[in-house]
């Protein structure tokens, strides 16, 4: 059974950075595709970002596009979230999640949160001066 943890996150001031890491225990990352999404009070669920098993295709949200940067090291079953130039909006609860596929284009753009199988528990972050 796949399972997926969330670490980093926490508390930041506008501008600066931080990163998310997403580690898979137990079961391997190779064949999965990696969704990253945020929901914020009130606000649905959304995608922020989609690395493919490879690594070879990757997507952004439009609010994120240029600030954010998604990989991904299969060896060490671990995808990385690198969020730059942070702004309040960036706020919320973040969690990645997985759906088995090893088409290269399912990240070509961000897939609905329903089209992923597997999620982590999430985790907080905030952008507050």
């Amino acid at each position: 059974q796949l399972q997926l943890v969330e670490s980093g996150g926490g508390l930041a001031q506008p501008g600066e950075s931080l990163s998310l890491t997403c580690t898979s225990s137990g079961v391997t990352l190779d064949y999965y595709a990696i969704g990253c999404f945020r929901q914020s009070p009130g606000k649905e669920r959304e995608g922020v970002s989609c690395i493919s098993n490879t690594g070879r295709y990757a997507n952004y949200a439009d609010s994120v596009k240029g600030r954010f940067a998604i990989s991904r090291d299969n060896a060490n079953n671990t995808v990385y979230l690198r969020m730059n130039s942070l702004k309040p909006e960036d706020s919320g609860v973040y969690y990645c999640a997985a759906t088995w596929s090893r088409y290269p284009g399912i990240c070509m753009r961000i897939p609905p949160k329903g089209h992923f199988d597997y999620w982590g528990q999430g985790i907080q972050v905030t952008v507050s001066s």
